[in-house]
């Protein structure tokens, strides 16, 4: 028996050894330290793992559009050399985790993610200004506060994984709670500036006020119960 353990054991280090450590690397860096690094990169390779229409309204410089969700990923990422630096985006960090790992198994050698997606480059103030406003402005947003009731604030997205689990128990909440709760939604999406403006930069943001002052404020999935607790 002691013998048939010790033969497992040099296997599996054997195995260990040869195989066991990845022989790509993927590096997340924050918006800054992401920015700084395409800077000193000659003709960078950035993958905006996002959706074409996603794409469309906003990117980052230079940026290259790879849907991620598309049945050709692999066959357009294929296309960028794999011996050179390649720059992973998408929205708040999903989509370019997932993208990174299979960039990984294509051969790529060098792969760098944007830690928390468009949205922590947004926050970071390294988008280009933009003369067209999206969505309400932060006058607007303050009257949605005008309540005597208490005042839950969801952004939310519609391709956000964690919003959609939150979507069903804040519909019903908005029912069951309405005597003492107002639940107001806002896609962030259709409200980039405000979002840019209030510095959120991960979904789902919920905020609760009180006679118009923040009380408490959650970034991420929160489940119902924990959520009636800050109630």
């Amino acid at each position: 028996m002691k013998l048939k353990k010790i033969a497992i054991a040099i296997v599996v280090f054997t195995l260990t050894s040869c195989n066991g450590q990845p022989s790509k690397k993927v590096e997340t860096l924050d918006a800054v330290s992401f920015s700084k690094k395409i800077e000193a990169t000659p003709n960078p390779q950035i993958l905006d793992v996002r959706t074409p229409e996603e794409f469309a309204a906003e990117h980052i410089e230079r940026a290259q559009n790879v849907n991620w969700l598309s049945n050709d990923f692999v066959t357009n990422a294929s296309k960028f050399d794999k011996s050179k630096p390649v720059f992973v985006y998408c929205k708040i960090g999903g989509r370019s985790h997932q993208a990174a790992e299979k960039l990984a198994q294509l051969g790529f050698t060098q792969i760098i993610e944007l830690e928390g997606g468009f949205l922590k480059w947004d926050a970071a103030g390294l988008s280009k200004p933009s003369a067209k406003r999206v969505g309400i402005s932060k006058e607007q947003y303050a009257t949605l506060l005008n309540s005597d009731k208490k005042v839950l604030i969801d952004f939310y997205a519609e391709w956000c994984a964690p919003c959609k689990k939150m979507t069903p128990y804040l519909l019903k909440m908005e029912k069951e709670l309405g005597d003492k709760l107002v639940i107001i939604r806002l896609d962030a999406d259709k409200n980039k500036s405000l979002l840019s403006e209030m510095k959120i930069s991960e979904l789902p943001t919920l905020l609760l006020y009180e006679n118009k002052q923040l009380k408490w404020q959650h970034s991420g999935y929160i489940s119902e119960s924990d959520l009636k607790k800050q109630l």
